[in-house]
């Protein structure tokens, strides 16, 4: 979608608060997600902090991958010190992409990240793959022999993580079968009914079903072997496939706010991830410990959206 396009939406769909109504976190999706669970969490904990001047208010603005969000933003939100958006790799994959039309990462401040999950694939708990090396043997007598489906766009993010998996192991990821679902929780209902094979997610989506004997994870896509429920279960790199895929839940900020009000927020952000409230938060929604703020998040940023614009180059997603 073109910039253009993106912010025509936003104009018609949406209009900026008054700043007066105090802090407001913008979800760029529907509720129920990572970035509603990001922006109700956080601000939940602020307000308990007494950093927020209030009880923050959640606007759920989905669109565009995220992208409307993005565009609303810096179209009609760029001096407006008091609102935050809710970010993850989904953004900085768009944004890669050219998802947002000429929008770049540099059109907005970034704050922080405080937490974060891992990837995942599952698959029925009578499915006949019992490793991730099952998979991709299927994968390599026939590539289009297992549909997998996940809760992102097709070259977002739970597709992203079936494509590098397939080219790390030697095999064209454009024969892949991948079908979207609007959120996680469809794309494992359409697991659960025996309507695709495997399931690409988060770790946190899976631990309800793990727990019911209904699913069962082959890999998880992080550097070491998580805990809990899912201590049992071996990571990419044991298949030999050098494959992580980290879940980071973050905030951006408008892109004119001024260095004063950039660094107050990232301050209020240096606060929240100290405080024993976000931790236990943070162990409530099952999230890793994952804490970059200010520039050393920046730097982070720019760099992952330069990792993914290789990666999908790589995979050929992009030119």
């Amino acid at each position: 979608m073109r910039r253009s396009t993106l912010i025509a939406t936003v104009l018609v769909a949406s209009c900026a608060p008054p700043a007066s109504r105090g802090w407001e976190c913008i979800a760029p999706a529907n509720a129920g997600g990572g970035w509603d669970l990001t922006c109700r969490t956080a601000g939940q904990v602020l307000y308990e902090l007494g950093e927020a001047p209030g009880l923050v208010r959640t606007t759920n603005m989905p669109g565009a991958g995220g992208g409307v969000a993005y565009a609303h933003t810096v179209a009609q939100r760029n001096g407006d010190t008091e609102v935050l958006v809710a970010a993850s790799p989904s953004t900085t994959l768009r944004l890669a992409q050219g998802q947002y039309g000429r929008l770049t990462e540099d059109d907005v401040r970034w704050v922080g990240a405080v937490g974060a999950e891992y990837g995942v694939l599952a698959v029925a708990a009578d499915a006949p793959w019992r490793t991730l090396d099952d998979v991709i043997a299927a994968w390599r007598d026939d590539p289009g022999s297992l549909v997998v489906s996940g809760g992102s766009a097709v070259a977002g993010q739970d597709h992203m993580k079936v494509l590098l998996l397939a080219h790390r192991a030697g095999i064209d990821p454009r024969k892949i079968r991948y079908v979207p679902f609007d959120g996680g929780g469809e794309a494992m209902t359409a697991l659960l009914g025996g309507f695709v094979h495997v399931f690409s997610g988060e770790a946190s989506e899976v631990e309800g079903q793990l727990a019911a004997g209904r699913m069962r994870v082959l890999t998880v896509l992080a550097p070491e072997r998580l805990g809990g429920r899912l201590a049992g279960v071996p990571t990419a790199h044991e298949s030999g496939l050098d494959v992580d895929w980290v879940t980071w839940r973050g905030f951006y900020v408008p892109g004119e706010i001024g260095d004063e009000s950039y660094g107050r927020w990232v301050e209020v952000m240096r606060r929240l991830g100290a405080s024993p409230e976000w931790e236990k938060a943070r162990v409530t929604n099952r999230l890793e410990e994952f804490f970059l703020v200010g520039d050393e998040f920046t730097e982070f940023v720019r760099a992952q959206v330069e990792d993914f614009r290789e990666m999908s180059r790589e995979i050929g997603l992009i030119p």
